[in-house]
């Protein structure tokens, strides 16, 4: 595959959570389909150990992202991981399982969004899962995504749990069974005590499918047209001369790049604001807007604590941690640091959850890259739903220059105020009886922070992305929807777009999760429109 000429049904861009789903649904059935992938496979024998995932930031399977400066943090470019190698994120990933609230999907629906209500999805949820709990009304099982419980909780997680319900946060086993409200411990998508990456679940046992070819190292530049019809892609090879290949796509091209890259490459191919594409020298396919709007994001702020007892996830790699990991399938290796959280209203208003949180029998300060020395734990709150929303534009025309991101956190409506109560909870857990055997010094913001001018002060200067973008493309009937509620993107033919940038808002919790049910539902609604 070097040059012009080569066909395939499908060619889908992006072998993230849901370039892989799309490649396992599409293949299925016998249509050629080509997945191109930008990274190289999934090697790196810590996408496997789940503990490890923060190893990964800035590496080689790294976008390695960050955002224009954010005037109201302080004026810092964020840091945002992006996975880049197959799996996408879902390999790089703290591995939550979440699907959120039944009134997320609720509220697509009434936007616009036929067929995207919660019980219209939740069969996709079901259908992708196998749930190590069995099959319930809620869940499934014999899907190719593998769902667990932490298989070594750490003592400090049951802490957590129990300092929640001590100052009044009720105990949730599920929080996909309905209600969100509550402490408890996450799911994750893990097997045996491994990372279970959309790579993992649904592209490597169909891998030897003939008519399904996966190619890593293959960077798309650009969708190519005839007129306002995508008829395939140009993309450059690694380990290629330089010259860009060309693929042909005989029904459609879907682009499954993520909320990031999918928008670039829409307006790098002449779809997307008219006025932003003529001023970088690009010949306009459709004007649309919408493309690269509407990004939502959810941002978190922490803190951590000494810990008095040496049980935290400092010691993980001993070697006695690692023959319990590769003899045992346990341990701390099997954490995904993150082990327990919740979700909880902190505004009088509130109907629903407004912040989630994220405990970490281990410090993480700044993405793990700053963590002191020593025993520690940390409490992160985010909010779930912001009203901020911030925007991805083209830097130049040249498919190989990063696209400019800039979320416009705290921007808009009261998100710095639900956070900043966020931040007082998350002090009320840690401060709560159960942790007394364990708590030492607060690290951050320490004790010397309390007045809320503080408080907003250290969330200006510490918050951080919890790796959530979604919404660039988003679906719905109005002047800036990018895809119809089929997914095809409006103004052209032949092609979709299938990740997360669809979403019109934000689910409320981790994304992984809806963005795989995404793609298996899309891939019902390819077949039944092809």
């Amino acid at each position: 595959m070097t040059g012009s000429g080569d066909g395939y049904d499908y060619v889908i861009v992006g072998a993230g959570p849901a370039g892989c789903v799309l490649a396992n649904r599409l293949s299925a059935d016998g249509d050629e389909v080509l997945l191109l992938e930008a990274g190289e496979p999934d090697e790196q024998r810590e996408i496997s150990i789940p503990v490890a995932f923060s190893d990964l930031f800035q590496s080689d399977v790294d976008w390695n992202y960050h955002t224009e400066p954010q005037s109201e943090l302080d004026d810092r470019e964020l840091y945002w991981p992006r996975g880049k190698t197959l799996g996408g994120s879902s390999s790089i990933n703290a591995m939550i399982y979440v699907r959120g609230q039944s009134a997320d999907y609720d509220r697509w629906a009434e936007l616009g969004n036929e067929g995207w209500g919660y019980e219209d999805v939740l069969p996709y949820f079901k259908r992708a899962e196998d749930n190590a709990r069995g099959p319930s009304a809620s869940h499934g099982v014999g899907g190719p995504r593998h769902v667990d419980d932490i298989r070594s909780p750490n003592e400090l997680s049951e802490a957590f749990v129990k300092a929640g319900q001590a100052v009044g946060l009720s105990h949730n086993e599920d929080f996909n069974a309905g209600d969100q409200e509550g402490v408890g411990f996450y799911q994750v998508t893990q097997e045996d005590g491994r990372r279970h990456s959309a790579a993992d679940a649904y592209l490597k046992p169909v891998l030897d499918r003939p008519n399904l070819t996966a190619v890593t190292g293959a960077r798309v530049t650009r969708i190519r047209f005839d007129g306002q019809t995508a008829v395939g892609v140009e993309y450059a090879r690694d380990d290629g001369d330089g010259s860009p290949a060309t693929v042909d796509a005989s029904e459609e091209v879907i682009c499954a790049a993520g909320a990031i890259n999918s928008p670039q490459l829409l307006m790098l191919s002449g779809v997307g604001p008219a006025d932003h594409l003529e001023r970088h020298d690009i010949d306009v396919v459709a004007d649309r807007p919408g493309v690269g709007r509407n990004l939502q994001d959810h941002l978190q702020v922490g803190v951590n604590y000494e810990c008095e007892k040496p049980i935290s996830l400092a010691d993980a790699d001993s070697l006695l941690n690692l023959a319990k990991f590769f003899l045992l399938k346990r341990g701390p290796l099997t954490s995904n640091v993150a082990e327990a959280g919740g979700f909880a209203t902190v505004t009088d208003d509130a109907d629903r959850p407004e912040i989630q949180f994220h405990f970490g029998p281990s410090y993480f300060v700044e993405h793990g890259f700053d963590n002191p020395d020593g025993h520690g734990f940390s409490l992160g709150a985010l909010r779930l739903r912001p009203d901020s929303r911030g925007r991805i534009t083209l830097r130049s025309a040249d498919p190989f220059d990063e696209p400019a991101i800039d979320p416009q956190y705290l921007t808009e409506g009261d998100d710095l105020e639900v956070l900043l109560e966020g931040l007082k909870l998350v002090r009320e857990i840690l401060r709560a009886e159960p942790f007394d055997e364990y708590r030492g010094e607060e690290v951050l913001p320490g004790s010397d922070v309390q007045s809320d001018e503080a408080l907003i002060e250290y969330i200006r200067e510490t918050a951080e992305t919890l790796y959530h973008p979604v919404g660039t493309c988003k679906m719905g009937d109005d002047e800036l929807a990018v895809v119809d509620d089929r997914l095809r993107v409006r103004g052209v033919e032949g092609l979709r777009v299938v990740d997360a940038s669809v979403m019109p808002t934000i689910t409320s919790g981790n994304t992984d999760a809806p963005t795989t049910m995404i793609a298996e539902r899309a891939a019902d609604l390819v077949r039944t429109d092809g």
